[in-house]
C-alpha cells in the first residue's frame, strides 16, 4: 500500500509518501511542504496547496490519502486554514476516486509513538526511526506527514475488518470469519456455601 500522507496547513502544508504493510518495515518514498505566502489572498493560497497536492498525487501515485482531521483548538483564524487546506487535500483525492481516510492527532501520536500525548520531537524521532532515516524530517510539518502516512498502513487492516462487520450487521448477515449458527448461552455458576 502506498500512503499519501497530509498535514493540512496554508503556510506549510506537510506531504509524505510512505509505502508497505502493517507488520512489515516501511518505506519513504518522498517526504517535503507545500508553502504558501502568508500575505497572499486566501483564495490563491488555496490554489497553490491545490496545485501542490495535484503535483504530490501525478509523481507518486498512492492508494490512498491520509489526512488529518482537524479539531477544533483556540484560534479559530488557524482551525479555518487547517480546515480549508484539509478540504482541498480531499477535494484533490476524491476528484481522482481515491480513498481519504481522517485520523486525528492523537490516534497518529498514539500509533507512531505509543502515546498519545506524545510532542512534536517524539514524533519526528519515532518517524525518524521506524522509516530508518538519518534525521528527523524538517520542518516538524513534513514528519508529521509522515506519521499520519504510517498510521494509516498500520490502522488500515483493523478499519477495514471494522467496515466489514459494520456493513455485515446492518445487511443482516454475519461477518467474514464469524460464527453462524445459535447463540447458546452458558448457566452462570453457583458458589456453594462458604465455611
Amino acid at each position: 500500500m502506498r500512503v499519501l500522507g497530509v498535514d493540512p496547513g496554508l503556510t506549510r502544508c506537510g506531504v509524505g509518501v510512505v509505502e508497505g504493510v502493517a507488520g512489515r518495515p516501511l518505506t519513504m518514498r518522498a517526504v517535503g511542504v507545500v508553502r504558501t505566502p502568508p500575505d497572499e489572498e486566501l483564495g490563491r493560497r488555496l490554489v497553490a496547496v491545490e496545485q501542490g497536492i495535484e503535483d504530490w498525487l501525478d509523481e507518486h501515485r498512492p492508494d490512498v490519502v491520509a489526512v488529518e482531521r482537524v479539531f477544533s483548538q483556540h484560534n479559530v483564524r488557524t482551525v479555518m486554514g487547517t480546515a480549508q487546506a484539509s478540504a482541498v487535500a480531499m477535494l484533490c483525492a476524491a476528484r481522482r476516486g481515491l480513498p481519504v481516510a481522517l485520523h486525528t492527532p492523537s490516534e497518529v501520536k498514539a500509533a507512531v509513538t505509543g502515546s498519545g500525548r506524545a510532542d512534536k520531537a517524539q514524533v519526528g524521532a519515532m518517524v525518524t526511526r521506524l522509516l530508518r532515516l538519518d534525521a528527523p524530517p524538517r520542518p516538524a510539518d513534513a514528519a508529521d506527514a509522515l506519521a499520519l502516512a504510517i498510521c494509516h498502513i498500520w490502522r488500515a487492516p483493523v478499519q477495514n475488518r471494522l467496515q466489514q462487520a459494520v456493513t455485515a450487521h446492518r445487511a443482516g448477515r454475519p461477518a467474514a470469519g464469524a460464527r453462524s449458527g445459535p447463540v447458546t448461552s452458558v448457566p452462570p455458576v453457583r458458589k456453594g456455601p462458604t465455611a
